[in-house]
């Protein structure tokens, strides 16, 4: 047993998602959203600090935090227990964060995500993006619909992350998982030998640059099932973010491979429930008519406008999403307000909700 493992125990204990380490403090989790301190431990020095991370680090990882001051790597407990964990150096010194994978892999369904988001996993080429901010649950997500695609459909999948978090057996499909830092040196080059491996579906964990993007652009135009997570909250933001990558020479270019390659965008939140936990809201934009023309034409408004009159197909946006859960009383007045892009559609109820305090 490791010397942190202990510290892990009463994250599990309570139900928290990730714990926190920072050199000169205490050791801190986060319970159903908030962050909170373990008060009863010691504040963490530098000799501490080193035994911790140090300790259930692979060796090599460890000489490349020294070298960079950041890694990022799985670490397992125990047969139930995997995080996914992040070193990196702070003012203060030594930092790590460490988030719990889920053992099991959750369906669509058990997620209480829009079921509408099967019709990815029915999909045999394209680009499907699940986007969100850090920590909205976007990895849960894309694992249940890949877990689908396993389920119902032969398939080869190949996956590329930093690290490797959801390890799927092969059911229907056939896996290759494949961590960068230690079977690639990067996405893109991930993506770059892909086209040698007879690929129907391949995950990108994090489309973070212009040659990752261009790749995946390029390998779902080509007819690979292409999925991949952005760290934007909305269909507008997340096509934006694909286009500006790119310089601006390129731009017009490449609006017409996203134009003709998107076939999807489940943006997430999570909110705090008004009982307890937090729930997943999600923004879902399809291929429906009208889309690849507006993004060739970098008319971006219109894509609202898509997704309003799409309602009957599954389309909804983000504020519909969380006024829908708003009203059923399962999140906060004030939680909404704060998520929402417009703030007026929450603010009778905001008010309504702080007279009564």
């Amino acid at each position: 047993m490791a010397k942190i493992d202990y510290l892990f125990e009463q994250m599990l204990k309570c139900g928290g998602s990730d714990l926190h380490l920072s050199e000169g403090f205490r050791p801190k989790i986060r319970e159903h959203g908030s962050i909170r301190e373990l008060s009863d431990e010691k504040i963490l020095t530098s000799a501490i600090m080193e035994d911790y991370l140090a300790e259930i680090c692979p060796r090599d990882k460890w000489q490349k935090y020294k070298k960079t001051n950041d890694i990022d790597f799985a670490y397992a407990k125990d047969m139930n227990s995997r995080f996914r964990a992040n070193y990196f150096r702070q003012i203060h010194g030594m930092g790590a964060v460490f988030r719990i994978i889920p053992n099991e892999i959750l369906t669509i369904e058990q997620l209480n995500v829009p079921q509408v988001i099967t019709s990815f996993a029915e999909l045999t080429s394209g680009l499907v993006l699940v986007t969100g901010p850090t920590g909205s649950g976007k990895s849960t997500t894309l694992a249940a619909i890949i877990n689908h695609i396993n389920e119902n459909y032969h398939r080869y999948i190949l996956t590329i992350e930093e690290p490797i978090e959801f390890v799927h057996k092969n059911k229907k499909s056939i896996f290759c998982h494949r961590e960068v830092g230690i079977h690639v040196n990067s996405f893109a080059e991930g993506l770059k030998v892909s086209t040698r491996q007879d690929l129907d579906v391949v995950l990108v964990g994090e489309m973070r640059d212009y040659e990752t993007i261009s790749l995946a652009l390029t390998a779902a135009s080509m007819g690979t099932l292409v999925f991949g997570t952005l760290h934007t909250n909305s269909a507008i933001k997340t096509i934006n973010r694909i286009i500006d990558v790119f310089p601006s020479e390129l731009q017009k270019q490449a609006r017409g491979m996203l134009a003709n390659s998107l076939k999807g965008v489940c943006a997430q939140l999570l909110m705090k429930r008004t009982d307890t936990g937090r729930v997943a809201v999600n923004e879902v934009l399809l291929d429906i008519q009208g889309l690849a023309t507006s993004i060739r034409e970098s008319n971006l408004s219109n894509i609202g406008n898509l997704m309003l009159s799409g309602k009957s197909m599954g389309m909804v946006t983000m504020d519909d999403s969380i006024k829908e859960k708003l009203d059923a009383g399962i999140v906060f007045a004030k939680e909404a307000y704060q998520k929402a892009e417009n703030k007026e559609m929450f603010e009778a109820k905001l008010k309504q909700e702080e007279s009564k305090k």
